[in-house]
């Protein structure tokens, strides 16, 4: 039924329990699967740069980095294909844009990210992607 997923990742070990799911669907389904990370740089906007914003920028590059070798040694136990995205910007919008990019024919996004503050600071990505997309999309319920 689906050929290509696109999963969205942050790091938390709700991203990685969302992650153990769409590799599940994608075994099933013989599908392609996306890995898509997203640096929120609306955390960044409002702060002067300097060398310790470039250093929390360098952080969370790392950890994407290290979400996709997860994601793809997670893909290789299961034996599905794993591409990965590092994007910029607002989560919810650049999801969907990869979603697009990409022809996914499903979305697999967790119902909550890093914490509750960052939820209540940039707002519910998997609402905004379930508002906005027009593909289907999957919300793991952690």
């Amino acid at each position: 039924m689906y050929k290509k997923i696109l999963v969205a990742v942050d790091g938390s070990d709700i991203s990685r329990k969302t992650l153990k799911i769409a590799v599940d669907e994608a075994k099933v389904w013989g599908s392609d699967l996306t890995v898509v990370y997203v640096l929120e740089t609306g955390m960044f906007e409002d702060i002067p740069a300097d060398q310790k914003m470039e250093y929390i920028r360098n952080l969370f590059e790392q950890q994407g980095n290290n979400v996709f070798e997860y994601a793809e040694d997670l893909g290789k136990e299961a034996g599905v294909s794993v591409d990965t995205i590092f994007k910029e910007g607002h989560a919810g919008i650049e999801i969907i844009h990869a979603a697009e990019e990409t022809g996914a024919d499903l979305i697999v996004v967790g119902s909550h990210g890093r914490s509750d503050i960052e939820q209540i600071l940039l707002g519910s990505v998997s609402a905004h992607v379930v508002r906005h997309s027009k593909i289907s999309t999957l919300v793991v319920r952690v």
